[in-house]
């Protein structure tokens, strides 16, 4: 039974009909393409002969871009009989003609601004249909043809994503960024929350129904008391330690009625004295029944995590040949750059694999595990630790100021814990894999895209900083906006220095508590320590008063240690400090773990004298897979969008964006034309803001 009829039989009922089947390759019906996020499709009217010659056939604005430049569009949409869904930068839900671009409808959530949205999720049981997606905290359920809220789902069409968690997360960032997915009458959620030392919600994976969103069962990603993993943590710790949770999504076996779910780190991200252990079932791969949440089967890729090495994207369903037998798997990408393949069923590597002795923390309290997981293959796609041969060689000056860098850090293992001196993290925490996620065709060749950056990190007491509003900023804001308040441009995280100049008061304890884009809530603060600190980044060189002495700051013991924040490890003149290229297109046989070919993906738009290899660039978004041998891809800063044969990555047509593409494009067809299309959201990196969805067909 091939994996079409399979999924038309499972979900639906049906005997796979050549209608079924046709209509099956024309929808882009799942976030990442299908029930197992392949992003492949059996489409090939577009192929390596012709796509040379696709032109725009339509562009559709949102009309919503901000104007600080600072918001984005990461969806995939989704694509049904002709109709697209997509979401704006400001999470507006909209309905195109998929032929035309012309707008049928839009639904604004009004008060529910918070995130991104990277997808949304289709339900439809006989004639009921609806489409489902959150905006911030708030899972919405949306008439597709009317785009009216359905008022049966919750209280009128919403259920709020931070009820029903099994504790109190009041208060606290929680949003859903990645799509649901749908096992029969059931969505299962995806949530982000806080990744800070302040108090953070716990990240446990609930089912609700479809119809009447209520939650109809719940895993504890942070095992109660009695629950299996529980002893690998401290025995308050599931009372306290937030995180755990499946933000990049998940996928759905319907044959098995198995659910595939990565789960992130634990909160605090680099300093776990609080959670001493392993910490199941943080940065896992979990396998549950999909009608229950039972715990099927589990594999932790790290243990203890202090480097935010969680998995980045939802895996993959696929299948791969062992001893002349087929193999129903599922592969996981890391931001580490590697790729971990398990048998679906028993969750058995398929390569060879074991734990290896690694450095320990010089950090005191930090209890960092003695050993980490790698797998024998594949090979990882993203360099594994930073050493002098690796450095910049762009010019004598810049390589003098990166080797006079890397003698001053501790850089000599791929997991080289945080300290005090610095460390460097390669790849960096933001991979590596990002996620976007790979995309596998039905050979079982992998396709992914990669980024080669390196990151440092510098841990520093706490105590170093005063009580007061400076300590408070030290605990809450420093790991993003650094200990000088410059903030990082390349990652969206703006400068506070003379922050009074462009906000009032007001206007930051106001933004402290509802938070927007990457920054989290922090309305777990009273008021008026809200009011304080806002007056201390209004004015930090000013005399601190004292924080209000009837309020808690912060609820949990407060960490000891902070992060100087997400610091790229680059030259003088903002160039990645290590030798290109800087991202990478990879295409990977996961039957026998062995590449087939790789390359330089990107543009860098500055000027760069190099040895004739052109540097390629960080990258954000996924690729999309058909049958007519054609990967499309967009996700570079150099805002292009392009097609590369699947054969031998050669680069067959490259057309420039109104802004950076950094999402998954979606590839649909309408009465008989092939489309494809992606969202042009920029918006990182330093990249101009989009509103666009820009499709493409043959003339």
């Amino acid at each position: 039974m091939n994996r079409l009829f399979r999924f038309f039989y499972v979900a639906f009922g049906l005997g796979a009909s050549a209608t079924a089947l046709a209509a099956a390759a024309a929808n882009w019906s799942h976030y990442l393409g299908d029930a197992g996020a392949t992003h492949y499709s059996s489409l090939k009217r577009i192929d390596t002969s012709n796509v040379k010659e696709l032109k725009v056939a339509w562009e559709y604005h949102s009309g919503d871009v901000a104007e600080n430049n600072r918001s984005q569009i990461q969806c995939n949409p989704l694509v049904i009989d002709g109709v697209l869904y997509g979401t704006s930068p400001s999470l507006r839900l909209f309905a195109v003609d998929a032929a035309t671009g012309v707008e049928r409808w839009h639904f604004d959530p009004t008060d529910a601004r918070g995130g991104l949205n990277r997808g949304l999720t289709w339900w439809q049981e006989g004639k009921e249909r609806q489409v489902m997606y959150a905006a911030g905290r708030f899972l919405y359920a949306i008439d597709p043809a009317t785009g009216q809220p359905i008022e049966r789902f919750g209280t009128h069409g919403r259920i709020d994503l931070a009820d029903n968690m099994d504790r109190d997360v009041a208060g606290m960032y929680l949003v859903s960024n990645s799509p649901g997915a749908i096992y029969r009458d059931l969505i299962i959620m995806p949530v982000r929350v806080g990744e800070g030392p302040a108090p953070a919600a716990i990240g446990n994976v609930r089912a609700f129904d479809v119809r009447t969103g209520q939650r109809r069962w719940i895993f504890h990603t942070l095992p109660h008391p009695g629950e299996f993993g529980y002893d690998t943590w401290p025995a308050e710790a599931w009372k306290t330690v937030g995180g755990v949770n499946n933000w990049p999504g998940l996928v759905i076996d319907h044959e098995r009625g198995l659910a595939f779910m990565p789960t992130g780190s634990a909160s605090y991200d680099f300093y776990g004295a609080d959670r001493v252990g392993a910490n199941l079932f943080a940065n896992c791969l979990i396998a549950l029944d999909a009608a229950t949440g039972e715990r099927k089967w589990h594999f932790q890729f790290v243990h203890h995590d202090i480097w935010d090495r969680d998995p980045p994207a939802p895996p993959v369903l696929c299948e791969v040949m062992r001893d002349g037998k087929k193999i129903a798997a599922v592969a996981q990408t890391l931001k580490s750059g590697h790729v971990w393949v398990f048998n679906r069923e028993t969750g058995e590597s398929l390569f060879p694999w074991k734990e290896e002795p690694v450095p320990a923390s010089k950090i005191k309290g930090e209890a960092a595990w003695p050993t980490q997981p790698l797998p024998s293959k594949p090979a990882p796609f993203a360099r594994q630790r930073l050493t002098e041969d690796e450095l910049t060689t762009r010019t004598p000056a810049a390589h003098a100021a990166v080797l006079k860098h890397l003698r001053e850090v501790d850089s000599g293992h791929i997991y080289e814990p945080p300290s005090e001196r610095g460390a460097v993290l390669m790849p960096g925490t933001d991979g590596g894999g990002e996620w976007g996620g790979p995309a596998v065709d039905p050979k079982g060749i992998m396709y992914v895209n990669g980024s080669e950056m390196a990151y440092t990190f510098q841990l520093v007491p706490t105590a170093m900083f005063a009580s007061g509003p400076k300590g408070l900023y030290a605990q809450i804001c420093m790991g993003c906006h650094g200990p000088k308040m410059e903030g990082n441009p390349s990652a969206n995280i703006p400068s506070l220095i003379n922050v009074g100049t462009r906000l009032k008061a007001e206007d930051i304890a106001n933004l402290l508590r509802t938070g927007k884009g990457v920054m989290p809530s922090f309305n777990f603060l009273p008021n008026s320590t809200k009011d304080a600190l806002a007056q201390f980044l209004m004015a930090p060189d000013a005399e601190q008063a004292a924080l209000p002495r009837d309020d808690a700051p912060i609820t949990a013991p407060p960490t000891a240690y902070i992060s100087t924040g997400y610091n790229r490890f680059l030259d003088p003149d903002g160039y990645p400090g290590i030798k290109p290229p800087w991202g990478t297109l990879n295409a990977i046989d996961l039957n026998t773990g062995e590449y087939l070919w790789r390359r330089g993906f990107g543009e860098e738009p500055k000027p760069y004298v190099a040895g004739g290899r052109p540097p390629g660039t960080e990258n954000y978004g996924g690729p999309v897979v058909t049958a007519g041998g054609v990967l499309f891809i967009a996700a570079t800063t150099d805002e292009k969008f392009r097609a590369f044969s699947t054969a031998n990555g050669e680069m067959l047509w490259e057309v420039r964006l109104p802004a950076a593409g950094f999402a998954t494009p979606a590839t649909y067809e309408v009465a008989g034309k092939q489309y494809v299309v992606i969202a042009c959201g920029g918006g990182k990196q330093g990249n101009r803001s989009g509103d666009a969805y820009v499709a493409f067909a043959l003339p």
